[in-house]
């Protein structure tokens, strides 16, 4: 989870400079789809990617390293998280400067006005910094944010209270039936694959402070960083930033990173009915998709929209809730990542329904991957695509992800620049070949929870 300071504070000095009025700021957004993207290796070794966007006084950091949920031990599920929860719990005493707990560290980021967070998804441990560029509010919040980084105090009285909470989280969310779906959906797709490991009270216990301080030691090195700045810096100013960010984490070395096995394809199709007592059943519908470098994203993307992606005008949503009223909603995703991320459709549907949701589900899918999507339906799909397009990047922390995920997935620097394009490109053609290629739906994970027997 991010945890950042209030915000409060930081918007309010934001507010107070006149040039952040909403034409300017409309101005400035729309301009960032033509702004390069700078990129170059710093002399840690940090791999630097910058977009210069002076228009608003404002900065964007973000610094990610190979540290995600996919290199937990099996035995220690949620380690990375929990390391990232726990950054945010103070600092240790350092030469001349003071020891600050988590009330100190907190309310210090509040009196600067600045946000400075940690979270670790499948892929990446993430940290996160926003500041304004005044030159001395942005001094000082690269300075704590160093700080922060180069001595955790890792208390471990915080993550005993911070475990007990999420213990007590995971015992509610269990009671619901969506949790339980998914669990069981995930463990048939991915089987052993860490994608699908879950934090549980076992897991959870098994974590120690030690533990934690190891695992950033090991994953949050200099060497292996990769740093996406957004905001009103030139590349002077941005180089000397990322020294001192990842200066911070240079004494952790370099060590050399295991390889993590691809997620497998299903030998068969599995089909799961769990009985739960709930007023409506939980469909889940799927197999291990693409990874996020495959040469069909764009096609499988675009394909998406079409079967289940667009919401309201999807083939799924005209097939299962406008034709037969068989589930108010229904869709479909990718989730690509380093591996082959779940594809995957959903739906809840009355529990004496649930059999016929299915199959008209799977008749959907199956019919999509064989014949493709309609030259309307492919228009239409393009023509909301690409006029939402400028609503991908309409703020500073958009196109930080934007930009983060180019570098992360080693995407081309002109990428937002041929997005467009290369949705326009896409052909009924090119969507029949790449769902043919990717999915199996007679080997398809099945799990119905809470239908009817």
């Amino acid at each position: 989870m991010l945890h950042f300071a209030q915000p409060a504070r930081f918007l309010a000095r934001l507010s107070a400079y006149p040039v952040v009025g909403l034409l300017t700021l409309s101005a400035a957004l729309s301009a960032h789809a033509a702004m390069p993207i700078e990129h170059w290796t710093h002399a840690s070794g940090a791999r630097v990617y910058l977009v210069a966007s002076p228009s608003i006084p404002m900065l964007d950091v973000q610094l990610d390293f190979d540290g995600g949920s996919r290199r937990d031990p099996a035995a220690q599920a949620g380690l990375a998280s929990a390391t990232a929860g726990l950054l945010s719990a103070g600092v240790a005493a350092q030469p001349g400067l003071p020891a600050l707990d988590e009330n100190q560290l907190s309310e210090a980021w509040v009196d600067l006005g600045a946000q400075f967070g940690a979270q670790a998804s499948s892929d990446r441990f993430s940290l996160s910094l926003r500041t304004l560029t005044e030159p001395d509010l942005l001094e000082r919040a690269v300075s704590l944010a160093a700080r922060q980084l180069a001595a955790p105090a890792w208390p471990d009285a915080v993550w005993q209270r911070d475990r007990e909470r999420t213990l007590a989280a995971l015992k509610e969310a269990d009671t619901r039936p969506a949790t339980q779906a998914a669990r069981a959906f995930a463990r048939a797709v991915y089987g052993s694959h860490p994608y699908g490991f879950e934090p549980v009270a076992a897991t959870l216990n098994a974590i120690s402070v030690a533990d934690m301080r190891a695992f950033y030691r090991r994953h949050v090195a200099a060497c292996r960083a990769q740093v996406t700045l957004v905001g009103a810096i030139n590349r002077a100013q941005a180089d000397r930033i990322v020294g001192q960010l990842v200066g911070a984490v240079q004494p952790h070395g370099c060590t050399t990173l295991p390889a993590v096995p691809h997620v497998q394809p299903l030998k068969q199709a599995v089909n799961a009915q769990l009985p739960f007592n709930a007023a409506q059943a939980q469909v889940l519908i799927g197999q291990p998709g693409m990874a996020r470098n495959d040469p069909d994203f764009f096609p499988l993307f675009v394909g998406n929209h079409i079967l289940g992606g667009g919401g309201f005008v999807s083939r799924l949503t005209t097939e299962v809730r406008e034709k037969r009223g068989l589930s108010y909603s229904v869709y479909s995703y990718f989730a690509p990542g380093l591996h082959a991320g779940a594809f995957q459709v959903g739906l809840t549907t009355r529990p004496d329904q649930a059999a016929q949701a299915v199959g008209v589900a799977r008749d959907v899918v199956l019919g999509f991957v064989e014949q493709g999507p309609t030259e309307t339906e492919l228009q239409a799909a393009k023509d909301f695509l690409v006029n939402s397009f400028a609503l991908r990047i309409d703020s500073n922390r958009k196109l930080l992800d934007n930009v983060a995920n180019i570098a992360w997935n080693g995407l081309p620097l002109d990428y937002l620049n041929t997005w467009t394009e290369q949705v326009q490109r896409v052909s009924v053609a090119d969507i029949r070949r790449a769902f043919s290629r990717v999915l199996q739906p007679e080997r398809m994970v099945t799990v119905v929870l809470g239908a009817q027997p």
